[in-house]
């Protein structure tokens, strides 16, 4: 059975470790969309170690972090669902008041049409904020 977080980065890799690695998800309504992918092909946060849950989770805080350093959001939100990908990841979602769903979920009732605007150089940005609180990224 294939998985798409197993046979693809997922989106822009900007940091990676033997654990994990933090991508920028082509998602054009939420620049900043981030995720926090568990490289070894694991269903849920209990299937790991407690240091690995730690590791994890420090890179999903340094994720929330970034976002809130880079772009000022004026909400993050956090999910790690997995129903459809059951490949252990995390969604950290910059929100703000005028983009195309806010109060909803970003999966929920669109309420608007213009997606929040992002500075150009946000990739580079968002992988200097996080490599300031993870440390520099492994290279392959």
């Amino acid at each position: 059975m294939s998985c798409p977080l197993c046979d693809s980065p997922s989106g822009a890799v900007l940091w990676q470790d033997d654990l994990c690695r933090v991508v920028l998800a082509d998602e054009p309504d939420y620049p900043g969309f981030l995720r926090v992918i568990l490289n070894a092909h694991v269903k849920e946060m209990t299937d790991l170690s407690a240091a690995d849950q730690a590791a994890l989770m420090r890179a999903v805080f340094a994720a929330e972090a970034a976002l809130r350093e880079v772009l000022a959001p004026d909400k993050v939100n956090l999910a790690s669902l997995g129903n459809l990908v059951p490949h252990l990841h995390w969604h950290v979602i910059p929100r703000f008041a005028d983009d195309p769903h806010f109060p909803n979920p970003v999966w929920g009732d669109r309420l608007r049409d213009t997606p929040h605007g992002a500075p150009a150089a946000l990739e580079s940005q968002l992988a200097a904020a996080l490599t300031l609180r993870l440390g520099v990224p492994e290279t392959e």
